[in-house]
């Protein structure tokens, strides 16, 4: 597979790295068990001594935290257990003395279902707020209008006997749909962006944007039979999701929270994209002039560790620098869990995981703790917080063993996280030895790799804000050029760990760059070819 060369757009978040807080398991400041955001302020030398960019901080707002942040009660406040606006100003200051730029979560296509707007919408069909939410009538026997299904399981419809009529929910009954296309809604939602904005944020990760329009004629969605001896575990994959998500109309609610955003020099979007077929023409369409800055897809997270699958996500789209690269984060298994070859050696795989994404074009989203190596936790049943791992445990055991609390410090309870008696989820006895005090003390520790990479992606424009060109996949081998100002960077990484070769182009004179932790790669005497060790990673200068 090959592909020609891109230049990329400039912007801020194009090249840039950003480390993402999930602040409930960031760091307790106030002893209650829960991180918060004096964790996180107590916390940002940390993530500043990474060379990251900026930071994405996962929801701190008012919920009943159902699902943890993401059904939020009041877009412009702070949860009591997570600090008050006051906090969040010192966060953003304290970021900004550090150099970071700040990205938060802005959850814009549901609330909580003790929000007060859902709570006056669903009084009655009139009203300032009756059409705040998607509501309709049910069908002549009483069933929902249609098909549609949770992403969480079950039917997405839930009746609401005030107002007798269903609303709509893509996840939990208690998230319900905001109507986007109501305009009094879409104005909402930009002032609690200007609100933020004018707090000194420099953009927001967008949750959730496929799920922002759906059919406006409520059109049920075609099947899609299994072709198995039983049916998928999560019915939501029977469905070709054409009608409940992804609607065209998207765009435009897109454009307009570009707008807003505009009015702010500098700030960004960073949109997050469904798994669902199609990922990266929506994130070309997504991007495109006058939408947002930049998007991601957990598609890639999804699938196999291949040099194929990484080299599509390559050239799928006509502008590389538009994609996000998230290849651990709150809702997935941890890369070094998910991909590991078996018997291969994890500090390995996370050095070529560390100079592969540092490698990559667009904007990068480091996970917390993916520095540190951490493998996923295992969370009995009885510990579980996670609603979707709660309803499909033991098949599925949901995203809690990617939302354990970070190990600071190796030999103190609960890893330094905390100073209360317990913690919001168990923190796995083979997290202390990664601690970050453990590791701080190893030259060549998980967390001294990242930082070697992105300090490499840093020190040369060609990987942070430079061109694609020539994207191979051979194998298990994934090769391609980076291209910039400062020169032209030839990529190669052996994504198996079995020993592997890659064709060199003939005339071409090599100078490797240092990559921390990982084996080296040799050119043999000819200069045709370079032979790759087992999870081998290459980076040259070409001249």
């Amino acid at each position: 597979m090959r592909s020609a060369s891109v230049t990329l757009a400039s912007s801020w978040l194009r090249g840039a790295a950003l480390y993402q807080i999930y602040p409930l398991s960031f760091l307790d400041g106030n002893g209650d068990g829960w991180g918060d955001l004096d964790g996180v302020l107590a916390g940002l030398d940390h993530v500043a001594s990474l060379g990251v960019d900026g930071v994405w901080i996962s929801p701190f707002y008012p919920s009943p935290w159902k699902d943890f942040g993401y059904d939020v009660s009041d877009h412009r406040a702070v949860h009591p257990r997570m600090g008050s606006l006051d906090t969040a100003d010192r966060v953003i200051a304290a970021a900004h003395a550090r150099g970071l730029k700040v990205v938060l979560d802005l959850v814009c296509g549901h609330t909580s279902d003790e929000h007060p707007w859902f709570r006056e919408s669903r009084r009655g069909r009139t009203g300032p707020l009756a059409d705040r939410y998607v509501w309709a009538d049910p069908a002549a026997d009483g069933m929902p209008p249609n098909n549609w299904l949770s992403v969480f399981g079950g039917g997405a419809w839930t009746w609401e006997p005030r107002r007798r009529q269903y609303y709509l929910h893509h996840f939990l009954p208690s998230q319900p749909a905001l109507n986007l296309h109501d305009e009094p809604t879409a104005q909402a939602l930009l002032d609690t962006a200007a609100f933020w904005l004018e707090r000194g944020v420099d953009g927001f990760r967008i949750d959730a944007v496929d799920f922002f329009a759906h059919d406006p004629d409520l059109r049920s969605n075609p099947p899609k039979p299994w072709t198995g001896a039983e049916p998928p575990l999560k019915p939501f994959a029977l469905q070709h999701h054409v009608h409940d998500m992804m609607h065209p109309s998207i765009r435009a609610i897109l454009e307009r929270l570009r707008a807003t955003v505009d009015r702010f020099p500098g700030a960004v979007l960073l949109g997050e994209l469904s798994s669902q077929p199609g990922a990266p023409q929506r994130i070309a369409a997504y991007t495109a002039p006058g939408g947002l800055h930049a998007a991601y897809t957990l598609s890639l997270a999804k699938q196999p560790f291949t040099a194929r699958a990484f080299a599509e996500a390559l050239t799928g789209v006509t502008d590389p620098g538009a994609i996000a690269w998230s290849l651990s984060n709150h809702d997935v298994e941890r890369a070094v869990s998910r991909w590991l070859p078996a018997g291969a050696d994890p500090e390995r795989f996370n050095a070529l995981l560390a100079a592969l994404f540092a490698s990559l074009p667009g904007t990068l989203c480091l996970y917390q703790g993916e520095e540190l190596a951490l493998p996923n936790a295992t969370i009995a049943q009885a510990d579980l917080r996670d609603p979707f791992g709660i309803t499909y445990w033991p098949d599925f055991p949901g995203r809690d063993g990617s939302r354990t609390p970070i190990p600071w410090r190796a030999a103190a309870p609960f890893a330094g996280f905390t100073e209360a008696g317990d913690s919001w989820l168990p923190i796995p006895e083979e997290h202390h030895p990664l601690a970050i005090d453990r590791q701080e003390a190893r030259a060549d520790s998980p967390l001294a790799v990242w930082r070697h990479a992105l300090a490499l992606r840093r020190g040369h424009a060609a990987l942070g804000s430079g061109g694609v060109a020539a994207v191979e996949s051979t194998g298990a081998v994934l090769a391609f050029e980076r291209t910039g100002d400062d020169g032209s960077l030839l990529c190669v990484f052996n994504l198996a760990d079995a020993p592997a070769e890659h064709a060199l182009k003939r005339g071409t004179t090599l100078h490797p760059l240092d990559l921390r932790g990982v084996p080296a790669a040799e050119v043999t005497p000819d200069g045709r070819t370079l032979a790759l060790p087992p999870l081998g990673a290459f980076i040259a200068e070409l001249r």
